[in-house]
């Protein structure tokens, strides 16, 4: 492979490590006493899966994330701050790749008729699968430097 610059390993690190500050970025912007403390994040999802066309999305989101608000509001900002550490600094990286890949597909479906946030998600997803398939952990990452997931 023949690349400017940087080697091929290393410009996949470049995605690796941008797709990471994309969720930092995404975790740093949410309103978290807005989250934690008066539910706004998934009160809105729960408006969104309500009217969704789809009826597995209104049922899944019935069951699983209604019951738990407050915990649910936990997982996804926390999750989106693990997913940018993990993926910045190289660590579980393959990890973080699948779970961030899930995370961005769940929330593809969940928003399918808010074009605005599909094509953050769609891109977020394909990078997520391109750093998983193109194993983007074996330069400039902890995992590389540990001996993880050669």
């Amino acid at each position: 492979m023949q690349t400017i610059w940087l080697s091929g390993a290393e410009w996949l690190a470049v995605l690796r490590i941008g797709l990471g500050l994309w969720w930092l970025e995404s975790w740093r912007h949410k309103d978290k006493k807005g989250w934690f403390e008066r539910g706004t994040g998934i009160a809105w999802a729960a408006d969104v899966a309500g009217k969704h066309r789809w009826g597995v999305v209104r049922t899944g989101f019935r069951r699983v994330v209604e019951p738990r608000p407050k915990a649910m509001a936990y997982l996804v900002v926390y999750a989106e701050l693990a997913l940018g550490l993990g993926l910045v600094a190289g660590l579980l990286t393959p990890v973080a790749l699948v779970a961030g890949l899930l995370l961005n597909l769940l929330y593809l479906v969940l928003m399918i008729h808010d074009w605005a946030e599909q094509g953050q998600n769609a891109m977020m997803a394909l990078i997520s699968l391109v750093a998983l398939f193109a194993m983007a952990w074996q330069t400039w990452s902890l995992d590389s430097a540990l001996g993880l997931f050669p």
